[in-house]
């Protein structure tokens, strides 16, 4: 049962849709994860998240490949089903 009702790629209209495309160049993949969809309910928020997200995770100390791992095995570690 879905508790949160997501935006899919076809709906999006405005600032949800150039989030959308920004974290499909960005990540160079050609759909847009199932997390960013439900953070589309509030377009503030989702623009906000993605964001901090872009800043955090440029390369700096580490590269952007490795630091994606390390958040990779977190989540794993931590039994993250997403």
């Amino acid at each position: 049962m879905t508790l949160l009702r997501s935006v899919s790629e076809a709906e999006a209209t405005g600032k949800v849709k150039e989030v959308f495309e920004d974290i499909k160049a960005t990540k160079e993949i050609d759909f847009v994860p199932k997390f960013w969809q439900a953070l589309a309910n509030n377009p503030d928020h989702l623009e906000a998240t993605w964001q901090k997200l872009k800043v955090v995770m440029k390369p700096g100390k580490l590269d952007g490949l490795t630091k994606e791992i390390i958040a990779s095995a977190v989540s794993i570690t931590n039994g993250c089903t997403y």
